[in-house]
């Protein structure tokens, strides 16, 4: 009898039917949340006490940093400004992005959990040998 998934003697339907359980409950999942960004130049990026740093200020150094790598590309001055306010930016950006959940029904929910949970579950089972039989030896495959 060949081996099944993971080569132990599991059965090989089980662990497809599991696997496509799982990638369609976490595509289902993952459909569901919605991204919201409040990423824009008048937004606050950062706060330092009372001060608020918006994301059109972050620009300013970025344009001095440019101006000063375009006069000389050795200056150093001029690196660490744009790449500071590039990685300002991008800190900023990713930092105000916010995922909720769509409205659902619990029985969509219910379907979901089923679907990545239940194949989850086949999946690993698969893995294991089946009841009454055992693996053969490495030596006799």
């Amino acid at each position: 009898m060949p081996d099944g998934a993971g080569g132990s003697r599991g059965g090989i339907m089980q662990f497809f039917l599991g696997l496509a359980m799982m990638i369609g409950g976490g595509y289902l999942f993952l459909d569901s949340i919605q991204i919201i960004s409040g990423f824009g130049m008048g937004h606050r990026l950062y706060s330092f006490g009372g001060f608020n740093l918006t994301s059109g200020m972050v620009l300013i150094p970025f344009m001095i940093g440019v101006t000063m790598i375009f006069y000389s590309s050795r200056n150093y001055l001029g690196w660490l400004l744009a790449t500071g306010s590039l990685i300002a930016l991008t800190f900023g950006a990713i930092r105000s992005v916010q995922f909720a959940l769509t409205g659902m029904s619990a029985f969509d929910l219910l379907t979901i959990l089923v679907l990545f949970f239940g194949g989850l579950g086949l999946f690993l089972n698969s893995l294991r040998p089946i009841e009454g039989q055992k693996s053969l030896p490495r030596a006799q495959k």
